[in-house]
């Protein structure tokens, strides 16, 4: 009989010894009842750390066995031996091979072979497909910022040129008015008339020529109205300034558009 098969034998004994102390048909005392269980727990507790399995004990031998190195009694090292091989040399004739074993691997799952390769590849692909999800959102993160902000260039730009239309247009009645000119040249070169207080308009547009304002955009309107007031009165709107002539506006404007006068 082993010794497992006697441990078993001596708790089952005390178990049963511990309950018949107590005389039938009396009620068993809380105390008496926790003592019970709790002696009950300590022998499984004592059961279960004695008891091991086979896989643990297997376990534990071939851990033991390879942290101790091959003795002459092994048949394999000792064939080594006598074709010349010395402890703690390299493999080979020169001596230039591997000194350690080839490390032992165990297989512990139930999986087939190449398993853990397979899981490890897939795990790979799946951190590589996430790095480039991460960089395609960056790249669409970082396209739509520029996309916003060139939307909002776009629109500041789009007021500066309103705001230097108007300007010239202002610019252009003063002038043409001093000049004796009542109507202008085209109908968008002034502000558009305002109307009075009876509802009518102060100027006929039929009376006033074609109105070509719907065949350019504000930045073509902005470039012919500049140029016209720079050659007909020498006037520049970022100036602000009339200048005596052609040779003076050359000279001491900066240029004919609002980036020059920066």
């Amino acid at each position: 009989m082993t010794n497992y098969t006697m441990l078993i034998q001596e708790v089952q004994f005390q178990k049963l010894s511990m309950r018949q102390d107590v005389k039938p048909g009396l009620v068993m005392v809380r105390r008496v009842k926790e003592e019970i269980l709790k002696r009950e727990r300590a022998m499984e507790l004592i059961l279960e750390n004695k008891q091991k399995s086979k896989k643990e004990e297997e376990k534990e031998r071939r851990e033991t066995m390879l942290q101790s190195s091959l003795g002459s009694e092994n048949k394999g090292f000792s064939l080594l031996q006598k074709m010349g091989y010395k402890e703690g040399h390299g493999l080979g004739k020169s001596g230039n091979g591997i000194v350690e074993p080839i490390p032992l691997q165990i297989k512990t799952g139930r999986a087939g072979i190449g398993h853990e390769a397979a899981e490890k590849r897939k795990a790979e692909e799946k951190t590589e497909h996430r790095k480039q999800m991460s960089q395609v959102k960056k790249r669409a993160e970082e396209f739509a910022l520029n996309e916003y902000r060139l939307q909002v260039r776009k629109k500041k730009d789009q007021l500066q040129m309103e705001g230097d239309l108007r300007k010239s247009q202002v610019a252009c009645q003063q002038l043409d008015l001093q000049k004796g000119i009542d109507v202008p040249q085209e109908t968008w070169y002034w502000l558009p008339t305002s109307i009075d207080d009876d509802g009518g308009k102060e100027e006929d547009e039929e009376s006033s020529g074609q109105d070509y304002e719907v065949f350019h955009t504000t930045d073509e309107k902005l470039l012919i109205l500049t140029r016209y007031l720079r050659r007909k009165y020498f006037y520049c709107v970022w100036c602000a300034i009339s200048y005596q002539d052609e040779e003076d506006l050359s000279d001491n404007c900066p240029g004919d558009c609002a980036a020059d006068h920066c």
